[in-house]
C-alpha cells in the first residue's frame, strides 16, 4: 500500500494511505503500531478488529490501539481507498482527557461534526488552509474523544498569567518565524500540553499558533517583496516557507494576487511616491 509521510514530529505523525486492493486480494491480519485515528476520505472497505466488523465509507473514522490486530477487506471494489491517518503518542491522548488504556480499536460512521473536522484536516494536508496539519489533527482527536467518551473538553479559563503566557509565546513565534516551528514546539515554549495551548492561544490571540506563524511570515515576505530585489524563491526561504509552491499558494490566498504581482504593484507605488514633483505630468 503506498504511504506518504506528511508530518512526523514529536507526539504526532500524519500519513496519507492509498490502497488499491480489490475483491480478488486475500485479506491478511495486521496490527496497529500506535494510537491511530484515520479519516476515510475516499472509497469503502471492511475493518474487523476485537471481534467486531465495520463497513467504512467516505467520512468514516477508523481508530486503532497499539498491538490490536485487525483485518481490512475489500469485497466491494471502490477503485481505491484513501485515508488520512493521524498517529499519536500516549502523552497526547492524556492531554485530551482520555487515558491511553481507554482507547480501543474500532470505527465510527460518518458523523457531521467529525466529517467537517476531517475535511478541514484534509484541506490542511493539501495546503488549502492556513490551519496547521498538527493543529487539525489535535482538533479532530479532541472532537473524537468527546464523541466516544461523552467528555466535553471545557474551554480553559483565561487568567492574567495565561494572557501573558500567550502574548510571550506569540512574540517568540514572531522572533523565530523563519525557523521550522510546529504546535509541539510552541506548546513547550508556553509550558502547556499541545491541546490546552492551542485552546489558550486561540482564545487570547484570536488565531491558532500556526495561523499566527504563517501571518508573521507573510508580513515579513510582503515587506521584502516591496523593497528587496532578491528572487521570490530566496525571500520565501528566508521568511520560513519550506518550498516555493507553498509560499506562492499561501501568499495568493492571503493577498488575492501572486507574490510577483504584489511586488510589481508595491514597487510601482514606491516609484510614484519617490518621483519628483511634477514628474510625468502634461506640460
Amino acid at each position: 500500500m503506498p504511504v506518504v509521510t506528511l508530518l512526523k514530529r514529536g507526539a504526532l505523525r500524519v500519513y496519507d494511505y492509498r490502497c488499491s486492493a480489490g475483491p480478488h486480494d486475500a485479506p491478511y491480519p495486521e496490527a496497529h503500531a500506535s494510537y491511530a485515528l484515520s479519516y476515510v476520505r475516499r472509497g469503502g472497505f471492511g475493518y474487523q478488529t476485537r471481534g467486531r466488523s465495520f463497513e467504512l465509507l467516505g467520512g468514516a473514522l477508523l481508530y486503532g490501539s497499539p498491538g490490536d490486530e485487525y483485518v481490512c477487506s475489500h469485497a466491494h471494489h471502490s477503485h481505491g481507498d484513501e485515508c488520512l491517518s493521524f498517529q499519536f503518542d500516549a502523552q497526547l491522548l492524556d492531554s485530551l482527557g482520555l487515558p491511553a488504556h481507554c482507547w480501543r480499536s474500532g470505527a465510527l460512521p460518518p458523523l457531521a461534526p467529525l466529517v467537517l473536522l476531517g475535511e478541514r484536516a484534509q484541506a490542511a494536508a493539501a495546503g488549502r488552509s492556513d490551519l496547521g496539519l498538527d493543529e487539525a489533527g489535535v482538533l479532530l482527536a479532541a472532537r473524537f474523544v468527546h464523541t466516544i467518551a461523552g467528555r466535553r473538553l471545557a474551554a480553559p479559563r483565561v487568567t492574567a498569567r495565561d494572557r501573558r503566557r500567550a502574548v510571550r509565546t506569540a512574540l517568540w513565534l514572531d522572533a523565530h518565524a523563519s525557523e521550522p516551528l510546529d504546535l509541539q514546539a510552541a506548546a513547550r515554549h508556553g509550558g502547556l500540553s499541545a491541546f490546552h495551548f492551542l485552546q489558550l492561544f486561540a482564545r487570547v490571540i484570536g488565531v491558532t499558533p500556526h495561523q499566527y506563524l504563517v501571518r508573521a511570515r507573510l508580513r515579513r515576505a510582503a515587506h521584502l517583496l516591496a523593497q528587496d530585489t532578491r528572487s521570490i524563491q530566496d525571500i520565501a526561504y528566508e521568511v520560513g516557507f519550506g518550498d516555493l509552491s507553498n509560499f506562492v499558494r499561501t501568499f495568493r490566498r492571503a493577498a488575492g494576487m501572486s507574490p510577483r504581482h504584489f511586488r510589481q504593484a508595491a514597487q510601482r507605488q514606491r516609484n510614484f511616491l519617490q518621483a519628483p514633483p511634477g514628474a510625468g505630468t502634461l506640460s
